[in-house]
């Protein structure tokens, strides 16, 4: 089901747009970018970053392979974030969307290391992480989320691995009200399965949900920031040599 949405449903391509506004600053015009896109899932935000060059999708889920052959034909690796199949120094950006947080990842830790050892100096990684412990509901455990973050653990957390954290901003702040609410609601309701927050609205709906995600890309790509949200997203850079 993911796949078949995830190019169209407004929080995907909302966050892609915030991807965008981070990422454009620096790589806008390029198309010559060794990029690996860790825990790529269904590879629908691998297909957006070809814009800046070639991607490798990465995935430890042996059905991934089948949804991402599609999108990046002969370019997924099965492998885990923790022990990444590649030599040092073999990409100048590396992205993971969603992917530190869960219960697979037993060491973030060693995860961020795979990825400066595999970045190039002065590489860059873009990461986003779900927000607030607070917030932990019900699509957490469907999902195994083992963490949730603020953006100053996330700060930590890189500067820890060393990376010099140079963009940081929560994301989905406009429509933050929603989601938060529903969570803390749901404390109170009984669990009947009810569709997923990524089920694809009708097409109205779905272009005036998107709008506000645009209206934060467009704020941050200005070099504006969010001071909450459902989500942190956070640009940061490898050593030099």
């Amino acid at each position: 089901m993911l796949a078949a949405v995830e190019l169209r449903h407004w929080w995907y391509t909302g966050m892609r747009a915030i991807s965008a506004a981070l990422l454009d600053p620096l790589y806008y015009g390029r198309c010559d970018l060794r990029i690996l896109d860790a825990g790529c899932g269904t590879g629908g935000d691998a297909h957006f970053l070809g814009r800046y060059g070639t991607v490798i999708g990465l995935d430890y889920a042996a059905e991934a392979a089948a949804l991402v052959s599609t999108r990046l034909p002969g370019r997924f690796v099965r492998g885990s974030v923790m022990a990444l199949p590649f030599a040092a120094q073999s990409f100048d950006l590396v992205t993971s969307y969603d992917v530190l947080y869960h219960a697979g990842v037993t060491d973030e830790s060693l995860a961020l290391a795979e990825v400066r050892r595999v970045l190039q100096p002065d590489g860059r990684l873009l990461i986003r992480l779900p927000a607030y412990e607070w917030l932990r509901s019900r699509h957490d455990r469907r999902v195994h989320t083992r963490r949730r973050y603020t953006a100053p653990a996330a700060y930590r957390l890189l500067s820890r691995a060393g990376f010099t954290v140079e963009r940081m901003t929560y994301a989905l702040s406009l429509l933050f009200p929603l989601p938060a609410t529903a969570r803390l609601l749901e404390r109170f309701t009984p669990d009947r399965g009810t569709a997923s927050a990524m089920d694809l609205p009708s097409a109205p709906l779905n272009q005036v949900l998107q709008w506000p995600m645009l209206i934060e890309a467009a704020w941050i790509r200005m070099g504006g920031r969010f001071p909450f949200g459902l989500s942190i997203m956070a640009l940061a850079r490898s050593p030099q040599s």
